[in-house]
């Protein structure tokens, strides 16, 4: 796993939290504020002592979304392009994440 551990409320094994804990909650996502993985956003308004700073579209190169059940980093495209399933485990992630992508990511969907 990244060389920090998954923050926020009531984190379990596989990233769920008090927030989002469906069998298909398992997946982190790292903010460029603190460079931490937390389950949802909820759960770093909770936690962090700062303002959530989405993942630039210039790091998107670098790992930051991690799958709870198999702890593989993913990029942002290798997320986007997963169709919702982790690509080395085939863990089913929750599509309703995408709701709030634009607070995971900096200007999610939009164009290159």
């Amino acid at each position: 796993m990244s060389s920090s551990p998954v923050r926020g409320v009531d984190v379990d094994q596989e990233t769920r939290c008090a927030h989002y804990h469906t069998d298909r909650d398992v997946v982190a996502f790292r903010f460029a504020c603190c460079e931490h993985y937390y389950p949802c956003f909820r759960c770093h308004e909770e936690r962090a002592d700062h303002e959530t700073v989405p993942w630039p579209r210039d790091r998107f190169d670098e790992p930051s979304v991690l799958c709870g059940v198999c702890e593989t980093e993913l990029t942002v495209p290798e997320y986007l392009a997963a169709d919702y399933r982790c690509p080395a485990c085939d863990a089913a992630f929750n599509p309703g994440c995408a709701n709030h992508a634009a607070l995971y990511f900096e200007t999610a969907g939009a164009d290159p």
